[in-house]
Parts: C-alpha cells; sequence; structure tokens
C-alpha cells in the first residue's frame, strides 16, 4: 500500500486566522484598557527598553494582570481564548481541506506558528484542529500562576518551528534533533508539501524560506481592510509569497481554490517521482 503524503498547513494566528489580536478578545477588556492603550503601553515598554515586542506584551500582561488582581493560570489564559473572533468560514475550513486531501490522496495537517499565547489559542473554537501549536507561553510556579515568560516567539523565532515540524519534533524546547542533519527523503513532511498562511511582515521570514525550498506561502488580508490588501499584494509583488488572498475560508473562496490546486500539485509531483523511481 502507497503512503500518503502529508501535507502540512502551517498557520500564523493574529490577522491570519482571527482580525484581531488574540489579546482583544477578552483579557484586555478585563484588566481595564482599551486595545490602543494596550499596544501602546507595550510598544513604549520596547522602545524605553530597546526590547522585544513579544517580550514586552507578555511583560505588560503580567504586570497589569496583577496589579488588578488578575489570575493568570493556563485555565484562567485558555478560558479568554474561547472569545476569540474568527474569519469566515474558518470553523469549518479545517474539515473542508481534510476532505478534499482525503478525496485526493494526502493526508492534511494543520499548525500554529504564532508569536501570540499557546494557552490562550488551547482555548479558542478551533484549537482541537491543530496537530500541533508553536507559539509563546509562560512559565507557571507551584500554585499555576503565571511567574515568567517560558517561550516568546518573535518573527526569527517562527521560522525554527519550520524546520521542526519538517522532521516531525512537537518539542518547542529541542534544539539538538532539530539541527541534525536529515535526509530530504527521510523528513516527515519536505518544505515542498508545505503551505504557509501569514498577513504581515512578521510572516516574512516563513514565508521566504517555505517558498525557496519549494512550497507555498500565502499572504492573506482582512477584506474589510484596503490597507492590509495593500501589504497583502506588496508582499506579492515582492515575490515573498506566491499568493494574495483574502481572510474568507469559506468553499467558494478564493484561499480554498488555491489550497486546492497546490493540494492537487503536490499529489502530481508525488506521482511523477514514484513513476521515476520504477523507471530506474
Amino acid at each position: 500500500m502507497k503512503k500518503k503524503p502529508i501535507v502540512a498547513l502551517i498557520y500564523d494566528f493574529d490577522g491570519t486566522l482571527s482580525p484581531g489580536n488574540m489579546q482583544e478578545f477578552g483579557f484586555i477588556q478585563a484588566v481595564g484598557s482599551t486595545p490602543e492603550e494596550f499596544w501602546r503601553m507595550s510598544d513604549n515598554i520596547a522602545i524605553g527598553q530597546d526590547a522585544s515586542n513579544v517580550l514586552s506584551y507578555m511583560k505588560l500582561m503580567f504586570d497589569e494582570a496583577h496589579s488588578k488582581g488578575i489570575s493568570l493560570k493556563r485555565d484562567d489564559l485558555r478560558r479568554f481564548g474561547a472569545g476569540i473572533e474568527l474569519f469566515d468560514g474558518v470553523k469549518d475550513w479545517f474539515e473542508l481541506v481534510n476532505k478534499y486531501g482525503r478525496e485526493h490522496g494526502v493526508k492534511v495537517e494543520h499548525y500554529i506558528n504564532s508569536s501570540g499565547l499557546k494557552e490562550i489559542i488551547e482555548g479558542s473554537p478551533i484549537a482541537k484542529e491543530f496537530k500541533h501549536i508553536f507559539a509563546g507561553s509562560f512559565i507557571y510556579d507551584a500554585n499555576g500562576e503565571a511567574e515568567w515568560p517560558g517561550i516568546a516567539v518573535d518573527y526569527t523565532a517562527k521560522t525554527q518551528f519550520l524546520f521542526k515540524i519538517s522532521k516531525g519534533i512537537f518539542s518547542s524546547r529541542d534544539n539538538k534533533r532539530v539541527n541534525a542533519s536529515i535526509a530530504d527523503d527521510k523528513k516527515r513532511i519536505p518544505f515542498s508539501h508545505m503551505i504557509y498562511f501569514g498577513d504581515g511582515e512578521t510572516d516574512v521570514p516563513c514565508m521566504k524560506i517555505v517558498g525557496m525550498f519549494g512550497g507555498n506561502s500565502i499572504a492573506v488580508y482582512n477584506p474589510a481592510s484596503e490597507k492590509k490588501r495593500a501589504s497583502a499584494l506588496k508582499l506579492k509583488r515582492q515575490g515573498r509569497v506566491a499568493f494574495a488572498t483574502p481572510a474568507v475560508y469559506t468553499p467558494s473562496s478564493r484561499t480554498y481554490k488555491v489550497v486546492c490546486a497546490i493540494i492537487d500539485k503536490i499529489r502530481a509531483d508525488c506521482e511523477l517521482a514514484r513513476l521515476s523511481r520504477l523507471s530506474d
């Protein structure tokens, strides 16, 4: 029996599957701020200290929660994830693509690669759809309260997770196996079988790496924002992505048509490679 090729769909989260930042759907309101106030304070920390934007927002979350007497346990963060707003079609997207894959001879897997928080994503309505969630997280004390950043994922850190997905490594901590040399035909998921979804500049390194190694990257944009559309089209003009589509995930969407076409190509390439081996 022929082994089905695996196709990995890898998503940024904020701005890609959701129209806002995940902290904006419950946490920021709980600490008595508006999104504009919260992100301005976060930016001020980063600029004032010449610090990482990701570590700055994590520190601000920690400080604001403690000053307002709000618990920051894993379950608390997951509860904030329950209210995340999603783009049109996202909830049904995964089974839609999985079904297409089954009908066309490939296995589809979904991954998150986000600078947001894993705990919040785990509480979202779509958490169960992902093979693995690569994202930031806190370290927790003996009482289960967040006490320090454990993993901070910026735009360069995101690239390491592509290699982990390729090699079938699901530990964020691992830094040995991910750097070990593995022949391309031994990798669980070749880069040519990856489809990367992102919405902006912070996704560019991942988009470029996937494209350089034969995969496909898609810049998605909020269809309600002309600014986001212009940004996505700029990424396409610059050759950083192969496609730019509205962040609409319905069966009639351009996004679905593009993904189906890529799956068809991956399946055809695998069949051609198999036939080539038989003729040796």
